[in-house]
C-alpha cells in the first residue's frame, strides 16, 4: 500500500516542522518541502516557458477538477527595496523572496513578460505557486513550478543586481570521500596566506588564486581576467575531469577544493575556461590542498563552525560547498576510535546534520546532480552508525525525505541523460537509506520516514520508464528497490523477484478486472529489507528479509488489492548453510519420532518421501506422550490430494492444533494394510520444519496473521506463503533441534547396516582405547622404577652429609649417552670426591628423563660454586647433551641450579669430554630463554593432556593409563556436544562480527561457550581427581614413630651407610684396615683446610709405610696445626660462633652444626678407638705399638672435644648423646612438616575410584547418544560429521592447543618471570635407603676417576671423524644411487622411443618428390601431389597412414619481402628493372594486398575472415619464430589454410596457383600442421619449410617435434610420477646441504668446484621444474583452443619448443650428474692419481688449447674465405670449423678439396695437419704424461684411504667375512727390509 495512506497530515506536518526547525507552516509550505501533499505534476506550462520568448508571456495551467479556491502567486522579482518593509528582514535573514498574489482561483494563470524580462535581468527564475485550502481530496495541498529565465541556479538576492555564480557537479563527478576537514586557523600544514598567486595566462586567459596553499576546509578565491573585454563571460572550473562551479563572475569567493594529489605534494590543477558564444579561453591553475592531520572533537567543531560561518556571511552556503567539509570532517571522525570520545563525537554528528539540514533549508536543492551532493554529505555522516544518537538518526531520517521529496518534485524533460541522473541519485538516496536502517534498530518515527523516503525515490523512478521498459533495480547490502511499468497482460504472467538474488519473490494471479485499471498500465513497486523495519513493535518475532509490493496507476494512486478469491505467492527465503533434520523410519516397526516445538503460532511442516507410492498410512501427533487413535493433539491420513509427490506427502498442522501448548511432540506412522497384514517392508523418511508467515497491518501497526498461511512449497530453504492480498510480509522460522529419542535404541540400531559409520567409529575408538591402554599399563611399570632416588654405590661409608643431584638430559635428537657419567661438587669450603653417576638397575641418562642421585661427602662442601662433568666416551652412542642440573643440600634444603644446555662429547659443540659450569645466578634462571623452555617443557610433558600420554614425567602421580582415560573420555564428549550442536541454522538477521578476515555471529560464539560449559567441568573434575589423589599408602601417613624413630629415619636418610659401619665392626676388623681408615681420614683433612690443597698418599708417604703409630701422628699433625699451614685447629675455630658483635650466640645444636666437621673427625676417631679396643694388642708388633696408638687417639680425642667445648670440660659420651639429641629433636621437627604435607596435601586415596567411575560413565554414556545421533543423521550427514570432526579434533590437537602452550609459556616468560624450582619430587622410601645395607666400602681407583687424558681424547676424535667420514661416504654413495636412479626414470619417462619412429615415417611421407633445387611450380606440384595426398587418407580426419589423426587445419605461411628491396650499381639499372633483396626482418613484407598482390584502395583491418592476401602478426597467427637453414623467420606472414578434408585443399591451392600466391618476392614457405597418435600417445608437431635465398630455388627443410601432453594412465606413469616426486625430494635434500655449506664457507663456498656442479645440478632442476609448468599449462591453452576452433589451425609450436627445451635441461641434469660420479671414484688410488694429474698439469694444458683453439678458428676462417663459395663443407665459418675438427679425427673429404686447387690445398692441409695433428696433440699429449710421471712419484695418500678401510671393515664385518688391513700388511712387507 502507498506510504502516503498510512502517515496523517498531522503527522507530516509535524515532521516538516520538526525537519527544518520553522516555526510556521506557511514557510514549511513556501520552502517546497512535503507539509502538505505535493502535487507539481499537476502544473503545466502551455506556453512561453521553455524557452522564454521575448514579449511573450507564459501560461501555467493545473489539471486538478476536484480543487477549490486556487490561490495564484509568484516570488517577487524586483530588488528588497520594494518589498513589504514588514516582512523584509525576514525574507533578506532566510534569503527567500515574498510572494505576490496574482490571481485567486481559475485552472490558469498567465505571466506577464514583464516579469519575466524583470526576473531575467536580474538573473531569477520565475516561481509560480498554487495553493488549495480546500478540496474534495480531504487534505490541503500545493504546486509550484519555476520557469527558467535565468541560465543559473542559485539566486544572489542581497542586491539589486543580483549574479549567480556556481552550477554543481554531476553525481558522477562527486567526489567520493573528500578529504577531513581543517579550517584556516587550523591548517594542519602551513598558516593560511591571503597572497594570491602569480596569474597563470594562457589563450587569452589569466587567472590567479589565492591562497596558494591550504587545506580542504580553506576557502580559496579566485580571480580571472581576459585579454580581451569580455562583459558577460560565463567562467567555468574544472579539476580532475570534474566541474567545480560556473559563475558570471570574473572573480569567484571562498571556494572549497578537493584534496591534490598526495603523489606530487599535493598538487591539484584547475582548468579555468571564459566563454561566450564562439568566444572560449582557457588556462590552467595551480594550487596545493592538504590533508588534515588528525585533530581533537573540539577543534573540528570550531573549524566547521567558523567554514558555515563565513560561507553564511559571503552568502555563499550552498551544498557542495558544505558537503565538502562536512565529508572531509565525518572522514577525520571516522578515522578516530578513542571510546571515552564517543560522546564527543555523537554529538559533533549532530551538529553536522543540523549544518547539513540548514543548508538544505536555505538553498534548496534544484537539479539531480545537488541533490547527490547533499545526499552523499549525508553518508558520510552517517557512515559509522555506532555514533548516531537516536535524535540524529531521525534528523537523517527526515533529510532522506526531503531529498526524495525534492527529486520526485524536480521537473525535468525526459531525456536520456534525466534518466540517468535520476537513477543515479535514487541509488546514492537508497544507500543514505541503508547506512540510516543499519546503524541500529529504527524507531517509529524513523522507520516511517525511512518508508516514505523509499516510497518517494520509487515515485520519482516511475516518472522516467516506459510501458514494458523493463524493471530498474536498485540493490544495497540492506536494500532492494524495484519498479517497473507494466501492462495488465504481463503482470500475472511472470514472477516479480530481483535476479540473481536470494530475495523475496511475488507471484500474482490473475487479478479481478474491478481491481485494476483497464486501459492504463500498472506501476510495481517492490521493497526488499534485509531487516525488521518495523523492529519498535516487539511482536512477531520476524527473522531475515522482509518484503514490501505496492501496485499503483500511474498519477501514483495506489491499487487496494485484498480478498482475493487466489492467492499470492510469495517465496521468502531461509539463511544458507541451513541444515535439515531428516529421519529414516522403517514402517515395519511402530515408528516414532520426537519433534520441539518452540511457539504455538507457527505452522509444522512435515516433509515425507515414501520409499514406495502411493503408500498410505496414518499420523498421530501427541504433546508430551505417545498419541493413540483415542488421544492425539494431531492426526491425517496420508497421502493428500495433489498433483505432485511433494504436495501428496505433506502434512501443514496448523498452529490451533497446538492448542498454545509447547515443547516435546510425539510423532506415530501407522502404515494403513489389508486385512491379515501385520507388517509391510517399507520406509518413510520424514523432515520436521516450523514455519510461519506474518505480515504488517497497517491499521494496527502490528504483525498479523490473517489471510496468510504457509504453502506445501516450503522448505528448509524457502518459505512459501499464500497471502489473499498486499502489504509487507515477513517470515518467523526455526528448524528443530537435534533431538534423538532413547527409546528407538532398537529402532535405530536396526538401521546399522545402512549407516554404520558413526557406530563403527566408536566401536573402533573402543579397540583403540583398550589397546593403548595395555601399552599405557607397561609404560607405568617401566616409569615406576625409574621413580627412585639412586644411592650412589661409590658413597663412602664413613662419609654423613648428603647432597641430592636432579640431573636432566636435555630433549635434542641423540642426547642420550652410554658413557660412564662422573661428577664432583666444587664448593667454597672444599670439593667432594668424583662418583660415577651410575644406577645398576635402570638406565640413567635417557633423553629428556631426569634422574636423581644421592651423594655423600665427610664434611659440607659450603657454598657451592660449580660442578665438574666428564665421561669416558665408551658406548653405542658416547655423545651427552646434559641440560639442567639442581643439586640440593639435604640439610640445610640449599638448592643451587646449574644452567649446562651443552653437549660432552668429541665432535659435538665444542667438543669437549670435561667441563666446569658454574653456578647460575637469579638473572640467568630468569632469563627468557630459561624460563620460556622450562615452561613450554613442562605443560607440554605434563599440563598438555595428549602430548603428556607420551612423555609424562615418570613421578607424576597422573599415570600414563588414567591419562588415556581422560583422552578417551574427552574426545567422546566432544563428539556428543558436535552433534548435539552440528547442524544448527544461522538467524541471517542476526549481526555479523569481522574481526579482519574472520568473522562469527553471536550465534557461534554462544554455541562455542555451551560446548566449552558442558566439557570443562567434567573434565577438569576427572583430571583434578587424579592429578590430587594421594596414593593408597604412604609412609609417612601410614605409621607414626616417636622421636626416636624419626631420628632414626632422618639418620638413615643421611648416611645410608653409616649403620653398617657400626653393624659390622665386629666383622674382618684387621691391622690393615684400621690403618687405611685412618689414612683416608688424613686424606680427607687434607681436602678440607682452608688453603683447599689436597694431598695423596704418596705426599705423606702412607703408601709405604703401614705403620700406624704413624698414620696417626700425621692426623695428630693436621689437628694440631701441623700439617699445615693455616691448621685443622684454625678451621675449627673458624666454624665456632664468635663473641663480637653482630653475632649472637645460639643453641647448643647451632654450634654442632657450625663444627660439623670436627663433630665428624670426633665419631670417626671413636670408631677407630673401638675398633683398637676389639682388636687388642694381639695384632700388633709390639705391646707398645698398641698402647702408642690408644694414646695418641685419645690424645686427638682431647684436643677435638676442646674445639668442640673450650669453655667446659665434656666427656665424649656426653657429646655423642648431644648429637644424638639434637639430630633428634630436628629430624623430629622436619617429619612433621613432612608427614603435614604428605597426610594434607590431596584428596583420599580412594576417590581414584571416584575418578574411574566419572571417567567410565561419561565415555559410555558419550558413546551411547553419539551413536543414536549418527544413526539418526544417515549415513551421508554422519559422513560429513565425521571428516569436520576429525579435521577439527587434529588442528586443535596438533595447532590450538600448542600456540596455546607456546602463547602462555611466553606470558610467563616475559610477565611472571617465576622461577619453576619443582623438578620431580623423588620421596625418599625404603628401598632407596635400603641401598645403603648393601654398600661395602669401595676402593676408589683413581685411573677410573678421571677425565681421559688429551691424547686420547684426540685420538678419539680422529677415530670418530674418521667413522663420521666413513658414515657420510656411505650415505653419500647411497643418495647418489638412488638420486642417479630417479633421474634417469625421469630423463626416460619423459621420453618414447616411438617418438623417432613417428618423425621417420611423416618426413619420409611429405619429403617425396622433393628435390634439393625447386622452382615455384615444383613446389605447387609437390603442395598438390605428396601434401595433399598424404594429408589427407582414406579415413576422414587421419594422415595417410589411418592411424594419425590430424589435429585441427594444415595452413600454409609465406614470408616475403618488399618490392624494390635492394639497392644496386645504377649501371646496371637498365639491365635489370627490379631488385628483391634477402629475407631480413627490415625488408620483410607486411602489408595488405588484394587479390593477385595487387595493391589494396581499401582498409581490410577490418575484415573477419582474413585472406591470404593480408598479413597477419605473430600474435594473431600464435605462432613462434623459426629458425630454418639459413635465417630465422619472424612468426607472422600471409596464410592460406587448407581446409577440413581434400576437396577444399585443392581447391584452396587452385586458387593460389591461379592467382600467383607464390612469386618472385616469397622468401619461405611453411607447411604447418599436427597429428595426434593414439597409438603411442604422441602429438607431433610438423614443419616443413621451404626456403629460398632469392636465387631463384626452393631448398626444404624440415622439422618434426614429438610431444605428449597426455600422460598415460598405467602403472608405469604413476612409477614415473613417484620417482619425479622423490626425485625433488633428493633435490631439497641436496639444497639443504649446500646451503649448510655456503653458511659455513661463505664466499670460498663458490671457489669449488664440486659445489659449483652441485649449484649447477639445483639450478638446472629448478629450472627444468619451471619449463615443465610451462609446458603443461602451454599444452593445456593449446588444447583449449584446439576444442573451441577445430575448424581452424591449432599451433602447438610453442609446447613443442617448450618440451624441446624441457628436455635439452634434463639432457644436462644427465650430463652433470654423471660426471659428479667422478667424485665419487676419488677412493679409487687410481682415479685419485688421474685427478690429481689433471690437476698438477692444468696450467700446461690450458696454454695448449688456448693455442689449440687460435688455430682452428684461423685454419677454419681461411678454408671459409678460400673455399666457402664452392664447397658445402665450408659455407659459413661453423661448418670450417667443424670441418676442420674433423680433419683431426680422420674424417675429411681429401677429394673434393684436392679437385679445386691442389697446390694450395696441399699446402693449407699439409701445414694443419703437421702444426695441429703432429705438433700441438701431442706437445698435449707429453705435458699430461710428464704430470703423470710426476704424480706417481710425489703422490701421498690422501686421508681418504683410511676412511676407505674403515668403510670395508664395516662392510666386512657387517656380512661376516675377513679383512685384511692394508695398515698391516704393508707393516709386514715392510719387516725384512728393517732387519737388512
Amino acid at each position: 500500500m502507498k506510504a502516503l495512506t498510512n502517515v496523517t497530515y498531522v503527522t507530516q506536518l509535524n515532521l516538516c516542522i520538526k525537519a527544518w526547525k520553522v516555526k510556521s507552516v506557511w514557510t514549511c509550505l513556501h520552502r517546497g518541502h512535503c507539509c502538505l501533499t505535493v502535487f507539481n505534476n499537476l502544473l503545466t506550462c502551455t506556453s512561453g516557458c521553455d524557452p522564454v520568448m521575448e514579449n511573450k508571456d507564459a501560461k501555467i495551467k493545473i489539471s486538478c477538477p476536484l480543487c477549490r479556491q486556487l490561490v495564484w502567486t509568484i516570488e517577487d522579482p524586483r530588488g528588497h527595496e520594494n518589498w513589504p518593509a514588514e516582512t523584509e528582514s525576514c525574507y533578506r535573514e532566510s534569503r527567500k523572496r515574498p510572494p505576490i498574489l496574482k490571481q485567486t482561483g481559475g485552472q490558469e494563470y498567465t505571466v506577464s513578460y514583464s516579469y519575466l524580462a524583470l526576473a531575467k535581468s536580474a538573473g531569477l527564475d520565475v516561481t509560480v505557486v498554487v495553493t488549495s485550502s480546500l478540496s474534495l481530496l480531504s487534505r490541503p495541498y500545493y504546486a509550484k513550478y519555476t520557469i527558467k529565465t535565468s541560465s543559473t541556479a542559485i539566486p544572489a538576492p542581497t542586491t539589486n543586481n543580483p549574479t549567480t555564480m556556481v552550477t554543481t557537479a554531476k553525481a558522477e563527478d562527486t567526489p567520493a570521500a573528500p578529504a577531513a576537514p581543517a579550517t584556516p586557523a587550523t591548517s594542519a600544514t602551513s598558516p593560511p596566506t591571503t597572497t594570491i598567486s602569480d596569474p597563470t595566462i594562457s589563450d587569452g586567459l589569466s587567472c590567479s588564486i589565492s591562497p596558494s596553499r591550504g587545506t580542504v576546509l580553506d576557502a580559496f578565491n579566485i580571480t580571472c581576467k581576459t585579454e580581451d573585454p569580455c562583459s558577460y563571460c560565463d567562467y567555468c572550473f574544472k579539476t580532475g575531469g570534474k566541474d567545480l562551479l560556473c559563475s558570471r563572475k570574473s572573480e569567484v569567493r571562498y571556494v572549497f577544493l578537493p584534496l591534490g594529489d598526495s603523489s606530487s605534494d599535493y598538487n591539484l590543477i584547475i582548468t579555468a575556461t571564459a566563454k561566450k558564444d564562439s568566444f572560449v579561453v582557457s588556462t590552467n591553475i595551480r594550487a596545493w590542498v592538504l590533508d588534515l592531520t588528525e585533530e581533537t572533537i573540539d577543534e573540528l567543531k570550531v573549524s566547521m563552525e567558523k567554514a558555515v560561518a563565513q560561507l553564511k556571511a559571503q552568502g555563499l552556503l550552498s551544498g557542495e560547498t558544505v558537503g565538502q567539509f562536512l565529508i572531509s570532517v565525518a572522514k577525520n571522525l571516522d578515522n578516530q576510535s578513542d571510546e571515552s570520545k564517543k560522546d564527543d563525537r555523537q554529538q559533533l554528528r549532530e551538529d553536522m546534520l543540523d549544518i547539513l539540514i540548514g543548508a538544505v533549508e536555505d538553498v534548496p536543492p534544484n537539479t539531480p546532480e545537488e541533490i547527490q551532493v547533499y545526499t552523499r554529505s549525508l553518508i558520510a555522516v552517517s557512515a559509522k552508525g555506532t555514533e548516531l544518537t537516536s535524535s540524529a538518526q531521525e534528523d537523517a531520517a527526515f533529510l532522506c525525505v526531503s531529498l526524495s521529496s525534492s527529486l520526485l518534485n524536480m521537473g525535468l524533460n525526459k531525456s536520456e541523460e534525466s534518466k540517468r541522473e535520476i537513477r543515479s541519485t535514487a541509488s546514492i538516496i537508497v544507500e543514505g537509506v541503508g547506512n540510516i536502517l543499519s546503524s541500529s534498530a529504527p524507531s517509529r518515527n524513523v522507520s516511517e520516514a525511512i518508508l516514505l523516503a523509499l516510497k518517494n525515490t520509487q515515485s520519482a523512478l516511475l516518472m522516467f520508464i516506459d510501458v514494458n521498459e523493463g524493471p530498474i533495480i536498485i540493490r544495497q547490502p540492506t536494500i532492494g528497490v524495484l519498479v517497473n511499468r507494466m501492462t495488465l497482460g504481463s503482470l500475472h504472467t511472470e514472477s516479480i523477484h530481483f535476479p540473481n538474488c536470494s530475495c523475496p519473490r511475488f507471484t500474482l494471479p490473475a487479478l479481478p478486472s474491478n481491481i485494476l485499471p483497464l486501459e492504463e498500465p500498472v506501476d510495481v513497486k517492490m521493497l526488499v529489507l534485509g531487516e525488521n523495519l518495523f523492529a519498535w513493535n516487539k511482536g512477531g518475532n520476524i527473522s531475515g528479509q522482509i518484503g514490501d509490493l505496492t501496485l499503483t496507476r500511474q498519477n501514483g494512486s495506489i491499487i487496494n488489492v485484498g480478498n482475493l478469491s487466489e492467492d499470492v505467492e510469495i517465496l521468502l527465503p531461509r539463511p544458507d548453510g541451513e541444515q535439515v533434520n531428516t529421519l529414516v523410519l522403517d514402517l515395519g516397526n511402530y515408528s516414532t519420532m520426537v519433534i520441539d516445538i518452540p511457539s504455538t503460532d507457527t505452522t509444522l511442516v512435515l516433509k515425507m518421501k515414501p520409499s514406495e507410492d502411493p503408500l498410505p498410512f496414518k499420523l498421530f501427533l501427541g504433546h508430551m506422550s505417545y498419541p493413540s487413535e483415542a488421544n492425539y493433539a494431531a492426526m491425517t491420513e496420508m497421502p493428500h490430494q495433489g498433483t505432485t509427490q511433494e504436495q501428496r506427502y505433506t502434512w501443514l498442522v496448523d498452529p490451533t492444533s497446538f492448542k498454545g501448548k509447547t515443547g516435546v511432540y510425539y510423532l506415530v506412522v501407522r502404515p494403513i494394510v489389508g486385512p491379515g497384514i501385520k507388517s509391510i517392508n517399507a520406509s518413510l523418511s520424514v523432515t520436521s520444519i516450523s514455519a510461519a508467515c506474518r505480515f504488517w497491518d497497517e491499521s494496527l501497526l502490528e504483525w498479523g496473521t490473517n489471510g496468510c498461511r504457509v504453502g506445501v512449497e516450503t522448505t528448509s530453504r524457502v518459505t512459501q506463503c499464500l497471502c489473499n492480498h498486499l502489504t509487507f510480509f515477513g517470515s518467523s522460522f526455526f528448524v528443530t533441534p537435534n533431538l534423538v529419542d532413547p527409546s528407538r535404541t532398537a529402532e535405530l540400531f536396526s538401521t546399522f547396516a545402512e549407516n554404520p559409520v558413526v557406530v563403527c567409529f566408536v566401536g573402533a575408538l573402543f579397540v583403540a582405547y583398550l589397546v593403548v591402554v595395555v601399552w599405557a599399563r607397561r609404560k607405568d611399570i617401566q616409569d615406576a622404577l625409574k621413580v627412585k632416588v639412586t644411592v650412589l654405590k661409590d658413597n663412602n661409608p664413613m662419609d654423613e652429609y648428603t647432597y641430592l643431584l636432579n640431573v636432566c638430559t636435555g630433549h635434542r635428537r641423540g642426547a642420550s649417552t652410554s658413557s660412564q657419567v662422573t661428577l664432583t661438587l666444587v664448593g667454597a669450603d672444599g670439593n667432594s670426591e668424583p662418583h660415577h653417576l651410575t644406577d645398576p638397575k635402570k638406565r640413567v641418562f635417557e633423553r629428556g628423563a631426569l634422574d636423581v642421585f644421592l651423594l655423600t661427602t665427610p664434611f659440607s662442601l659450603g657454598e657451592l660454586q660449580g660442578i665438574r662433568l666428564w665421561h669416558n666416551n665408551l658406548g653405542s652412542h658416547p655423545a651427552w647433551f646434559v641440560g639442567n642440573v639442581m643439586v640440593q643440600d639435604i640439610q640445610t634444603n640449599q638448592k643451587w641450579y646449574f644452567l649446562c644446555n651443552s653437549w660432552l662429547a668429541i665432535d659435538l659443540g665444542d667438543c669437549s669430554l670435561d667441563k666446569v659450569f658454574p653456578v647460575s645466578t637469579e638473572e640467568e634462571l630468569k632469563t627468557f630463554g630459561n624460563l620460556f623452555f622450562m615452561k613450554t617443557a613442562k605443560d607440554l610433558s605434563d599440563g598438555h593432556l595428549w602430548f603428556s600420554v607420551l612423555n609424562r614425567p615418570p613421578s607424576s602421580a597422573f599415570t600414563c593409563v588414567q591419562r588415556v582415560s581422560c583422552c578417551f573420555s574427552l574426545l567422546l564428549c566432544t563428539m556428543l556436544t558436535s552433534l548435539m550442536f552440528y547442524g544448527i541454522p544461522t538467524d541471517p538477521s542476526e549481526q555479523t562480527m569481522d574481526l579482519g578476515s574472520f568473522e562469527f555471529t553471536w550465534q557461534q560464539f554462544m554455541i562455542g561457550v555451551q560446548s566449552s560449559l558442558i566439557m570443562f567441568p567434567v573434565n577438569f573434575l576427572i583430571v583434578s581427581i587424579f592429578r590430587n589423589t594421594r596414593p593408597r599408602e604412604t609412609p609417612c601417613c601410614k605409621s607414626k614413630p616417636g622421636k626416636t624413630n624419626g631420628g632414626k629415619q632422618r639418620r638413615t636418610l643421611q648416611t645410608p651407610s653409616s649403620q653398617t659401619a657400626h653393624t659390622d665392626i665386629n666383622v674382618n676388623v684387621t691391622l690393615d684396615s684400621i690403618t687405611k681408615d685412618i689414612s683416608r681420614i688424613a686424606l680427607s683433612l687434607s681436602k678440607f683446610v682452608k688453603s683447599n690443597t689436597a694431598r695423596t698418599e704418596s705426599e705423606f708417604g702412607l703408601e709405604r709405610q703401614l705403620d700406624i703409630n704413624a698414620a696417626l701422628s700425621v692426623v695428630e699433625d693436621f689437628v694440631r696445626g701441623n700439617g699445615d699451614s693455616s691448621g685443622f685447629h684454625n678451621l675449627a675455630q673458624s666454624q665456632l660462633p664468635e663473641t663480637g658483635a653482630g653475632v649472637h650466640p645460639g643453641s647448643d645444636v647451632e654450634v654442632i652444626q657450625k663444627s660439623h666437621k670436627t663433630q665428624y673427625l670426633h665419631r670417626q676417631l671413636c670408631h677407630i678407638h673401638k675398633e683398637l679396643s676389639l682388636l687388642g694388642s694381639s695384632s700388633f708388633s709390639t705391646t707398645d705399638s698398641y698402647s702408642q696408638a690408644l694414646q695418641q687417639v685419645q690424645g686427638i680425642k682431647a684436643i677435638l672435644e676442646e674445639q668442640l667445648l673450650p669453655t667446659s670440660v665434656v666427656n665424649s659420651d656426653e657429646i655423642t648423646q648431644k648429637n644424638r639429641l639434637g639430630s633428634a629433636d630436628n629430624t623430629d621437627d622436619e617429619d612433621e612438616q613432612r608427614k603435614r604435607r604428605c597426610c594434607h596435601g590431596g584428596l583420599p586415596w580412594w576417590f581414584v575410584f571416584v575418578g574411574w567411575l566419572i571417567v567410565a560413565g561419561t565415555s559410555f554414556v558419550a558413546a551411547y547418544f553419539t551413536m543414536l545421533y549418527g544413526l539418526k543423521f544417515g549415513k551421508e550427514r554422519s559422513i560429513s560429521w565425521l571428516v569436520s570432526m576429525v579435521v577439527s579434533f587434529f588442528q586443535s590437537i596438533l595447532i590450538i592447543q600448542p600456540l596455546k602452550v607456546l602463547c602462555f609459556a611466553v606470558f610467563f616468560a616475559l610477565v611472571v618471570k617465576k622461577i619453576d624450582e619443582d623438578f620431580e619430587k623423588v620421596p625418599f622410601n625404603d628401598s632407596n635407603e635400603g641401598n645403603g645395607e648393601d654398600q661395602q666400602r669401595v676402593g676408589q681407583d683413581q685411573t677410573l676417576y678421571e677425565p681421559p687424558p688429551p691424547a686420547d681424547i684426540e685420538r678419539m676424535k680422529r677415530n670418530k671423524i674418521i667413522e663420521q667420514k666413513a658414515l657420510a661416504l656411505l650415505r653419500e654413495i647411497f643418495i647418489y644411487i638412488g638420486f642417479m636412479w630417479m633421474l634417469l626414470l625421469v630423463a626416460y619417462g619423459q621420453r618414447d622411443p616411438n617418438a623417432f619412429l613417428l618423425n621417420q615415417h611423416i618426413r619420409k611421407s611429405f619429403s617425396g618428390r622433393v628435390s634439393h633445387s625447386m622452382s615455384i611450380g615444383d613446389v605447387f606440384t609437390w603442395a598438390n601431389t605428396s601434401l595433399l595426398d598424404n594429408l589427407f587418407g582414406i579415413y576422414p580426419g587421419f594422415i595417410t597412414d589411418g592411424k594419425s589423426k590430424l589435429v585441427g587445419n594444415a595452413r600454409l605461411r609465406q614470408l616475403r619481402v618488399q618490392k624494390n628491396s635492394c639497392q644496386f650499381p645504377g649501371l646496371m639499372l637498365q639491365l635489370v628493372p627490379d631488385c628483391h633483396a634477402l629475407y631480413s626482418w627490415e625488408v620483410e613484407d607486411m602489408g595488405s594486398y588484394d587479390q593477385g598482390w595487387h595493391q589494396s584502395l581499401s582498409d581490410n583491418s577490418s575484415v573477419s575472415t582474413p585472406s591470404p592476401w593480408m598479413y597477419q602478426t605473430r600474435a594473431q597467427l600464435r605462432a613462434s619464430p623459426v629458425w630454418g637453414k639459413m635465417l630465422l623467420y619472424r612468426g607472422g606472414g600471409f596464410v592460406a589454410e587448407l581446409g577440413p578434408d581434400l576437396k577444399n585443399a585443392s581447391r584452396t591451392l587452385e586458387y593460389l596457383f591461379r592467382n600467383k600466391w607464390l612469386d618472385m618476392y616469397t622468401r619461405a614457405l611453411f607447411v604447418e600442421f599436427t597429428v595426434y597418435n593414439a597409438n603411442v600417445n604422441l602429438f607431433c608437431i610438423v614443419t616443413l619449410l621451404f626456403e629460398t635465398t632469392a636465387v631463384g630455388a626452393f631448398q626444404f627443410h624440415s622439422e618434426l617435434r614429438s610431444v605428449r601432453l597426455y600422460q598415460s594412465t598405467g602403472n608405469l606413469h604413476f612409477f614415473v610420477m613417484a620417482a619425479e616426486i622423490i626425485y625433488l625430494l633428493f633435490i631439497i635434500y641436496y639444497m639443504f646441504m649446500q646451503g649448510k655449506l655456503l653458511k659455513q664457507q661463505r664466499w670460498a663456498y663458490f671457489t669449488s668446484k664440486r659445489n659449483l656442479l652441485e649449484l649447477s645440478i639445483i639450478v638446472l632442476t629448478w629450472s627444468a621444474v619451471a619449463v615443465f609448468i610451462r609446458r603443461t599449462l602451454l599444452g593445456n591453452r593449446d588444447m583449449t583452443y584446439y576444442q573451441n576452433h577445430k575448424d581452424q589451425f591449432a599451433s602447438f609450436y610453442e609446447t613443442a619448443s617448450t618440451d624441446s627445451v624441457f628436455q635439452y635441461l634434463i639432457a644436462f641434469l644427465v650430463l652433470l650428474a654423471t660426471v659428479k660420479l667422478w667424485h665419487l671414484l676419488r677412493l679409487n688410488p687410481k682415479m685419485n692419481i688421474i685427478s690429481a694429474t689433471l690437476q698438477r698439469a692444468w696450467s700446461d694444458i690450458s696454454g695448449f688449447i688456448v693455442i689449440i683453439v687460435i688455430m682452428l678458428i684461423a685454419y677454419s676462417i681461411a678454408c671459409n674465405v678460400i673455399y666457402g663459395w664452392k664447397l658445402s663443407s665450408y659455407r659459413t665459418l661453423s661448418d670450417a670449423l667443424l670441418t676442420i675438427i674433423s680433419l683431426q679425427i680422420g674424417i675429411f673429404n681429401y677429394e673434393e678439396v684436392f679437385d679445386y686447387n691442389p697446390v694450395l690445398t696441399g699446402l693449407l692441409i699439409g701445414s694443419c695437419i703437421m702444426l695441429m695433428t703432429f705438433v700441438m696433440l701431442n706437445l698435449l699429449v707429453s705435458g699430461i704424461l710428464v704430470a703423470f710421471n710426476q704424480e706417481q712419484l710425489e703422490h701421498k695418500p690422501s686421508e681418504e684411504k683410511e676412511i676407505v678401510d674403515l668403510m670395508l671393515k664395516k662392510v666386512h664385518s657387517f656380512f661376516g667375512l675377513k679383512y685384511e688391513d692394508t695398515k698391516m700388511t704393508g707393516s709386514r712387507d715392510l719387516n725384512p727390509e728393517e732387519k737388512l
